[in-house]
C-alpha cells in the first residue's frame, strides 16, 4: 500500500540514508558480526553525513528538523540496508532526548556536540539482573553526598555498554519510595565505573552488549538530569518514543524479510513449478501483505501523532506489541518458505530471524504491553477491586 505521510524532501532524505547504509554499513555488517560489535568510527561517519539526531539544535551541530519522519527513515533504511546491530536508534531517539529535553544549558553545551558528530556514543542503563521489566524494583542506589551522589550498583542487557561514553543511570535516589529514581549521567573514565564481559547472544550479533558495574562512582552534581526524585516519571515519559522507535524497527525487518521471500519463492521450484505457484503460498504471503500494511499504517499514525505531541502509552505499546508479534509471525513463515535454505546462516532470513526473537521481550515485552493497554481501558485491579 501506498504511504501517504511523506513528502518529497523526505524520499530525498531517504535516498541518500540508503546509499549511506548500503556502503558505510550493510558492505562491511558480515564482519561486525564476527567481531560482535560496530567500530566507532561508524558513528563518527554518520555524524559526518548528518544522521546522528536530526532533531538537534543548529548550535550543537545538528539540523534543526522537529519532524520525527526523519528519524524513521533512518531506522527503517538501517533495518532494510545496513544492520540491524548499528545502535543508531539507540543513540539517536532513546539517549539523546532525555539529555536534550532535561539537561541543563550546561550539560547541553558540554555533551549535545559530542552526540551529534558521533563522538560521544549514548546508551541508558535500567534494567538489572534481579528486576528485568520492573523499574520500581530497581536497586542500585544513589545517595546524596552533599557535593556529589555516590553511585552503586549493576545493571545488564545494557546495549551499547562497551562503545558507549556516556551512560544514563537509572539508580534509587530515595529507599522509602519505589518510585524515588533519578537519572544519572555517568561518563567514560569515571573511577569506580566498569565495564563487564560482552555478552554473548542469540542474534543481534554486531550490537554490544555488556554488563556496567559501579562502585562508589562519585557523581558530580552537574551530572544529574532533572529532579533527582523524578526519574520514574522521566523513564515513563520517554518510554512512549522508545516503544515506537522498537516498532517503526520491527516492522522495516518484518518488510525486508517479506520481500526477500517474495524474490525467492518465485526463483525457488519444486515439483517442476517455483513454489510461489502453490495456492498456499500465495495465502499465506497475501496475508502476511495485509497484516503488513495494515501495521505500517497504525505506525505511520503513531509518527504524525508524535509529531503532534499527543502519541498515548497505550497507543505505543499497542505499536509495539502488534509489530513485534508480527515480526515474529513474518520471520517464521519466511524461514519455512526458504526451506532448509533458511537455516543456514549463509541466508540473510536465518539471521534475521534470530535477531527478531528479542523484540516481545526489550522495551517492554509483550505481556507488559497488554497491562498498559489493559489497564488503559480501565481494567486495573488497583482499582477495580
Amino acid at each position: 500500500m501506498k504511504r501517504l505521510i511523506f513528502e518529497a524532501e523526505h524520499e530525498q532524505f531517504r535516498d541518500s540514508v540508503v546509499k549511506f547504509m548500503q556502503t558505510e554499513v550493510g558492505a562491511h555488517a558480515e564482519r561486525w558480526r564476527a567481531e560482535g560489535m560496530v567500530p566507532r568510527e561508524l558513528y563518527l561517519k554518520a555524524g559526518a553525513q548528518g544522521l546522528l539526531c536530526t532533531w538537534a539544535d543548529e548550535k550543537y551541530g545538528g539540523a534543526g528538523i522537529d519532524d520525527f519522519r526523519f528519524e524513521q527513515i533512518i531506522i527503517e533504511e538501517n533495518m532494510r540496508h545496513g544492520d540491524v546491530g548499528f545502535y543508531i536508534n539507540l543513540h539517536n531517539d532513546l539517549v539523546a532526548p532525555y539529555i536534550a529535553k532535561l539537561g541543563t544549558d550546561e550539560q547541553k553545551d558540554r555533551l549535545m556536540p559530542g552526540i551529534v558528530s558521533g563522538e560521544k556514543i549514548l546508551a541508558v542503563a535500567m534494567t538489572e539482573p534481579s528486576t528485568g521489566s520492573d523499574l520500581a524494583g530497581m536497586r542500585t542506589s544513589a545517595i546524596d553526598k552533599g557535593d556529589h551522589w555516590l553511585l552503586n550498583g549493576a545493571k545488564t542487557y545494557i546495549s551499547n555498554g562497551l562503545l558507549a561514553d556516556v551512560v544514563v543511570v537509572a539508580a534509587r535516589t530515595d529507599p522509602n519510595s519505589r518510585h524515588g529514581l533519578g537519572l544519572f549521567l555517568v561518563e567514560r573514565g569515571m573511577e569506580g565505573f566498569e565495564r563487564g564481559r560482552k555478552l554473548a547472544k542469540m542474534g543481534l550479533k554486531a550490537q554490544d552488549t555488556a554488563e556496567l558495574f559501579f562502585n562508589d562512582v562519585k557523581v558530580p552534581k552537574a551530572n544529574v538530569l532533572g529532579d533527582p526524585a523524578s526519574g520514574f516519571r522521566y523513564l515513563a515519559q520517554f518510554l512512549a518514543q522508545e516503544r515506537l522507535v522498537a516498532a517503526i524497527g520491527f516492522l522495516a525487518t518484518a518488510q525486508t524479510a517479506f520481500d526477500l521471500t517474495l524474490d525467492y519463492v518465485k526463483e525457488r521450484r519444486a515439483f517442476g513449478k517455483p513454489i510461489g505457484a502453490f495456492q498456499n503460498t500465495r495465502f499465506k504471503m497475501a496475508e502476511m501483505r495485509a497484516q503488513l500494511d495494515m501495521a505500517q499504517t497504525y505506525v505511520d499514525q503513531c509518527v504524525l501523532l508524535l509529531n503532534a505531541g499527543e502519541l498515548a502509552a497505550e497507543d505505543a505499546s499497542a505499536a509495539k506489541l502488534l509489530t513485534s508479534e508480527l515480526e515474529g509471525r513474518v520471520m517464521d513463515e519466511c524461514v519455512q518458505f526458504h526451506g532448509g535454505a533458511g537455516y543456514m546462516d549463509e541466508y540473510r532470513i536465518s539471521r534475521m530471524y534470530t535477531d527478531a526473537r528479542v523484540s516481545r521481550i526489550f522495551a517492554g515485552t509483550s505481556e507488559i504491553m497488554k497491562e498498559i493497554i489493559g489497564r488503559s481501558l480501565g481494567l486495573d485491579e488497583r482499582k477495580l477491586n
